[in-house]
């Protein structure tokens, strides 16, 4: 685990930063994954089977490779934050951030007083390498990179507020969610949806925030690229993985016999 905040800078300095996100929830694949060389890799709390443990054991799996751990929590509570910080996440991707003041929130979250509510514990945490980082309670907030998800129509509605909050390094568009929010679920693709992410990429450009978000689509993912996106990662582990394994599966099985294995409506 290094100290300062690689990942931080890069956004600051507006170097594109290429990730992976993690769902399989197991620090193995986490650290094969850090193998390929993304800039970052998402350990996600929010949709995958993760808990505070197997997260913790994720970070120390991707520590040794260049690739930047961000870690995504279950949702944007005080107490949780203060965990996931003291067990050595420097990154932070909150979901569902639809207000200003929401945003304030959690930056002071991440913050030790008198800027913050950070309960003060890293004395006995893997953040400080328990204790030996005898600087860490001076340097801790600066340390910290703090992205928000906007999601929803009322967060776009507001983004430019969300990106004025002191303290918020990036925000992140998602896609799916959003795309539910408009009424268009299911489909992130809809041109509805895609000018409206396109439109929130632009305007938390213009506000000097890192823009980010998520996709499978290599051309899309460029294309957000080009309008000035700096953390865009690029696929998802479980994905690749089921993509390869049901391709592997096809070219040696009867049209028949993967057929007796379909998912049946109802089950």
């Amino acid at each position: 685990m290094t100290t300062g905040n690689p990942f931080k800078a890069a956004l600051a300095a507006g170097q594109p930063q290429i990730g992976l996100w993690l769902s399989m929830a197991d620090p193995y694949l986490a650290e094969v994954s850090a193998t390929a060389g993304f800039d970052w890799l998402l350990i996600d709390g929010e949709h995958a089977p993760n808990d505070l443990r197997s997260t913790l054991a994720a970070l120390q799996a991707v520590a040794p490779y260049r690739s930047r751990p961000v870690v995504r929590a279950v949702a944007g509570e005080v107490p949780l934050i203060k965990q996931l910080l003291d067990i050595g996440a420097q990154t932070l991707l909150v979901p569902m951030v639809d207000t200003p003041e929401q945003a304030r929130a959690l930056v002071s979250a991440t913050r030790y007083p008198p800027l913050g509510v950070r309960g003060v514990g890293s004395a006995v945490g893997r953040a400080s390498r328990w204790s030996s980082r005898t600087d860490y309670l001076d340097v801790a907030d600066g340390e910290v990179c703090l992205l928000v998800q906007a999601e929803t129509t009322t967060a776009l509605a507001n983004i430019e507020a969300i990106c004025a909050v002191d303290g918020i390094d990036g925000v992140f568009i998602g896609p799916a969610d959003l795309a539910a929010s408009m009424g268009h679920r299911g489909r992130p693709g809809h041109p509805e949806v895609q000018a409206a992410i396109e439109q929130a990429m632009r305007t938390i450009v213009g506000c000097g925030k890192a823009a980010g978000t998520l996709t499978s689509d290599p051309a899309l993912a460029r294309r957000y690229l080009e309008l000035g996106c700096t953390f865009v990662a690029t696929g998802v582990d479980v994905l690749l993985y089921a993509g390869a394994a049901r391709k592997l599966a096809a070219s040696f099985l009867q049209p028949a016999a993967a057929a007796d294995d379909a998912p049946r409506a109802g089950y």
